[in-house]
């Protein structure tokens, strides 16, 4: 077996061509799938790191080169330049910077780009090494190059928070840590903890069923993984279940529905705290199939159905549920710590459109639920148009319905910072969370 890490020309040509198709549209999670597997842990760190500091590889770009490249060459050069920029709590990098100059001009032969490319971009990456301080202070006054996200991104979370935007930006540059929930239907927290002391691991409770990893592992690596243990899922993602849930005497008739329901994260956590029984709603076949695939690992069984959540008539039985979970579309834009690409692939225009969306699931699945019955909003989402303003639209066209305690926004990295009426949630104190948006509703009794 081949135990010698891969030639970083190699990891570089591959990195680049995963950071190409991110800047075509494509998501990196796609792009990653088309590379061969030895090299893949290596290319996914290059292309998460490029894409963290990808506002500020743009901007140096522009200032370095007369003209713009061509698309692959552009993406080589951004991904060395980003490897070349000091890390911002250590001034360290992870290459040495005549590695990087070598090695990238060798994945270009790799690339088989044209046209003097090679000469191209050893010139730019030398007069970035000897200009290094110049060139930053320079591009720093660019929004983009300043938070490493789009200008109209940062103009938004800027609008949306204006106490805590900067805090905001810099938590989503963090790599987030490996979480996971254990299955309290095959073991208990505290003994898996046990189990992974006993291993040596690094690992923290968190929450009611949440270990946090010191360092991420694969997850075939983990005890238990193939018997169903645990699964992978934030923090912020594991309060769904228990606020959805908690403090309902369930009978054994009791329906809950989980609406855009892939992967299943909170599909199979709903049964694990006790969901009788549960629908989950996918929309995408291929993504319904995961549900299944997760759920049989875990050894729990939900009616799966294939189907748009809002086109009621097409799946509804007739019978209302007890509990709406309602996992809304939206920007994503509290994950991309975890989804550095995001930030890349949204569009101004993507906000209001996925606003729509969600509007339209919220008034076709309010009335499928029972008088006393819970519905829970949350978006992975800290654009206050996906969270507390689509709740205040949601009231005032459901007058009935009554607001329960929730958390409201959970910050990227951050404590959470209750904007619902009535937030009182104890654990907002645990940080790490990604950022995701919660509120409660209750339709009253005739």
């Amino acid at each position: 077996m081949d135990n010698f890490a891969p030639p970083l020309a190699e990891q570089l040509a591959q990195a680049s061509r995963a950071v190409g198709a991110v800047l075509q549209g494509r998501s990196l999670t796609d792009a990653l799938a088309a590379v061969p597997g030895r090299l893949r842990p290596g290319v996914q760190a290059l292309a998460f790191h490029a894409l963290r500091h990808w506002g500020e590889a743009q901007v140096l770009t522009r200032l370095l080169a007369d003209r713009a490249p061509a698309p692959p060459v552009a993406a080589l050069l951004g991904l060395a330049l980003t490897l070349l920029l000091p890390d911002a709590e250590d001034g360290a990098t992870a290459y040495a910077s005549h590695t990087v100059v070598d090695q990238a001009v060798q994945a270009l032969g790799l690339l088989k780009a044209r046209g003097g490319a090679a000469g191209f971009v050893n010139a730019c990456l030398r007069r970035f090494l000897r200009e290094q301080d110049t060139l930053l202070a320079q591009a720093r006054q660019d929004a983009e190059a300043r938070w490493n996200h789009p200008f109209w991104w940062v103009q938004r979370v800027r609008r949306d928070h204006p106490q805590h935007w900067q805090a905001l930006l810099q938590a989503s540059q963090r790599a987030a840590p490996m979480v996971l929930r254990v299955n309290r239907l095959r073991t208990d927290r505290d003994s898996y903890l046990q189990r992974l002391h006993g291993l040596g691991w690094g690992a923290q409770p968190l929450l009611d069923d949440g270990v946090v990893l010191d360092h991420a592992r694969p997850v075939h690596e983990l005890p238990g993984w193939d018997e169903g243990w645990v699964s992978v899922q934030d923090g912020a993602a594991q309060l769904a279940a228990p606020l959805l849930l908690d403090g309902i005497a369930w009978s054994p008739s009791a329906r809950v529905l989980d609406a855009c329901a892939a992967p299943g994260g909170k599909t199979a956590h709903l049964l694990e705290r006790g969901a009788p029984q549960v629908w989950a709603l996918e929309v995408d076949p291929v993504r319904a199939g995961r549900i299944r695939d997760n759920l049989a690992r875990l050894g729990q069984t939900a009616q799966v159905v294939v189907a748009d959540a809002g086109a009621t008539a097409d799946w509804w039985d007739g019978q209302p549920f007890d509990a709406i979970l309602l996992d809304a579309p939206c920007t994503a834009s509290g994950i991309v710590r975890r989804h550095p690409d995001v930030r890349w692939l949204r569009r101004p225009t993507d906000v209001e459109q996925l606003v729509q969306a969600q509007r339209r699931l919220l008034d076709a699945l309010w009335p499928l639920l029972k008088p006393g019955g819970r519905l829970l909003y949350c978006t992975c989402s800290v654009f206050r148009a996906e969270g507390e303003g689509q709740m205040e639209a949601f009231a005032r066209r459901h007058p009935d319905a009554e607001r329960l305690p929730a958390p409201g926004h959970l910050y990227p990295g951050m404590a959470a910072l209750g904007e619902a009426p009535g937030a009182d949630m104890h654990d907002n104190a645990a940080c790490g969370f990604d950022g995701f948006y919660y509120a409660l509703w209750s339709k009253p009794r005739p």
